[in-house]
């Protein structure tokens, strides 16, 4: 396990995605109507205490305060108006963890990068097609979570204003800018490497201040994204219930040759989420570096309704996964703590405590350090974890005239803590992995450095999400005569489920970029077989309704 560890600085920034126990947009409609009936309606909204909050096509969204959906049914009896529905909440999905590497001071490649043969791919950048990113926005200037980071190549990236959650170029969390630096990243020497390099990217920032958007906001991003000319949208979100508006607005896009991507989830369940729930969409799960499913990723059923009404289709479920499980991708400038831990000039895995700094020299190992030993003067304490608390032991290692301290894990893993709200320790300190304890107590000499970075690590199918949509830019890039439809088809014929897998939590399998961009060199736009390389069955194909579904 020799690595460095990143540190989000605000890790209860996002929790993970569940669709249980939201809370309702009861007040918040979404009205479909023709476009040149629109002024009709929006007068007669107006006129009866609404706010209009969405203007796109073939519909607005209005807020009625204290209404209800059936009392703003009642009110709304206008022959013009299709359909009045809820207008339900969206949510970013994410997990923080820290995982490995330095990507200040060279270009890092992510495990998936290589898991799904993106580096065996060509790749085209002059017909590589445009991905629309709908996220927080994205870090080109100073924003919530800190400054511009230079990893991209912002000639190329574009975006659409919102005036509820304010400019597009200004992250309002680090989660846009972590998933657009997966999809796109520079390959420019230095941080990490997108699974399609430089492709064009347009950016429309969904999420308020309270990091919810609303399935209405999702919608109108689309068509803006089709008047962008983006080819590929990118959605590392969702909710808990379906919205017909919603969902037309991606069977248009994908109608018109576009692929659209969602997040499956992060409750763990087989609870369906939306908009990764639409069969327009395409679901994707995460899996890790070791081709295991993250135990996270949510797995509905590829049937749904009963009875008579059954419906069984691919398109419900997880069509694909890729790596979800500490991806590292970029940050907003200074928005994560970095932790390099080096013990004779190898790197192992560390996690970052609150104190910053850096500091060398020789090692000594103080056991539990439950007191303090003036032979750790001028020295990097190496400590075993137990009986006394982190706080503790690194101010016995300070008091000793100890210059830093590494602290290692007494179970399997790295060892995540901290110093505590009344910190009397300055010397920087990490926490170590106990698999790497016998390495690190045989070294003779150790470094720790500790501060902030522009890039960091985090888990969740928001993460896989991403991987995958860059991987379909990089295959469509060889094939830009294709269709969304045509990419989407190959990356699930040519994906491998690992032996053993569960079809229901892996779809497909684990996308391969390679076998996709081969298949499609030999069998044309149109494709050959639908099957997905499996450890044993797959989900089936097509469409199958009434009660002898199964």
């Amino acid at each position: 396990m020799q690595h460095n560890y990143l540190k989000p600085l605000a890790l209860a920034m996002m929790v993970a995605f569940s669709v249980t126990g939201q809370a309702s947009a009861s007040d918040r409609v979404v009205i479909q109507v023709d476009n040149d009936k629109k002024g009709l309606v929006k007068a007669l909204a107006v006129q009866l205490g609404a706010k209009i909050n969405v203007d796109s096509d073939g519909f607005i969204a209005a807020t009625f305060d204290g209404k209800d959906l059936s009392q703003i049914k009642g009110l709304l009896k206008n022959p013009h108006i299709k359909l009045i529905e809820e207008d339900v909440k969206r949510y970013p999905m994410a997990l923080f963890n820290d995982t490995a590497g330095d990507p200040t001071s060279q270009q890092l490649t992510p495990y998936a990068f290589f898991q799904s043969q993106a580096h065996q791919t060509p790749f085209n950048i002059g017909t590589s097609p445009k991905v629309c990113v709908i996220d927080s926005g994205i870090a080109r200037d100073v924003g919530e979570t800190g400054g511009g980071n230079n990893d991209f190549d912002w000639g190329s990236i574009s975006g659409s204003n919102n005036s509820g959650t304010g400019d597009w170029f200004r992250d309002g969390g680090p989660h846009g800018t972590h998933v657009a630096g997966t999809i796109g990243a520079a390959d420019n020497g230095i941080g990490v490497i997108g699974m399609a390099p430089g492709t064009p990217m347009h950016i429309i920032k969904v999420f308020n201040d309270s990091g919810w958007g609303y399935s209405s906001d999702l919608a109108h991003a689309a068509n803006l994204c089709a008047q962008n000319g983006a080819k590929v949208i990118n959605m590392s979100l969702g909710g808990g219930r379906a919205n017909s508006t919603e969902e037309n607005a991606f069977i248009n896009f994908t109608n018109n040759g576009g692929l659209v991507l969602a997040a499956a989830g992060n409750s763990g369940t087989a609870t369906r989420s939306f908009p990764a729930g639409y069969t327009s969409v395409m679901m994707v799960g995460a899996n890790d570096a070791n081709d295991q499913i993250a135990s996270f990723s949510q797995f509905p059923s590829c049937t749904t309704g009963s009875r008579r009404t059954q419906v069984t289709d691919e398109g419900l479920c997880v069509e694909v996964t890729a790596g979800g499980v500490d991806t590292l991708s970029t940050y907003p400038a200074g928005g994560t703590s970095f932790a390099a831990l080096t013990a004779n000039n190898n790197g192992y895995s560390a996690s970052a405590m609150e104190n910053s700094g850096n500091s060398s020299g020789n090692t000594y190992f103080m056991g539990l350090a439950t007191s303090t030993n003036t032979a750790a003067a001028g020295k990097i304490c190496v400590i075993d974890r137990g009986t006394i608390s982190f706080h503790d032991k690194v101010r016995n290692c300070q008091l000793s005239g100890g210059i830093g301290a590494i602290l290692i894990n007494n179970e399997p893993g790295i060892l995540y803590g901290t110093l505590g709200t009344s910190n009397q320790t300055s010397i920087p300190a990490v926490g170590a992995a106990f698999e790497d304890r016998s390495a690190l107590l045989a070294a003779s000499y150790a470094s720790i450095n500790i501060g902030p970075s522009d890039y960091g690590y985090m888990s969740g199918t928001s993460m896989a999400t991403p991987a995958v949509a860059g991987l379909a830019a990089r295959v469509w890039s060889s094939f830009p005569q294709c269709t969304g439809t045509d990419i989407r088809n190959a990356l699930k014929a040519t994906a491998v489920r690992p032996a053993n897998g569960d079809v229901v939590k892996f779809g497909k399998g684990i996308v391969k970029a390679k076998a996709a961009h081969d298949y499609l060199a030999t069998h044309g736009c149109a494709g050959g077989s639908s099957g997905g390389d499996t450890g044993g069955g797959d989900t089936g194909g097509g469409t199958c309704k009434g009660k002898k579904c199964s």
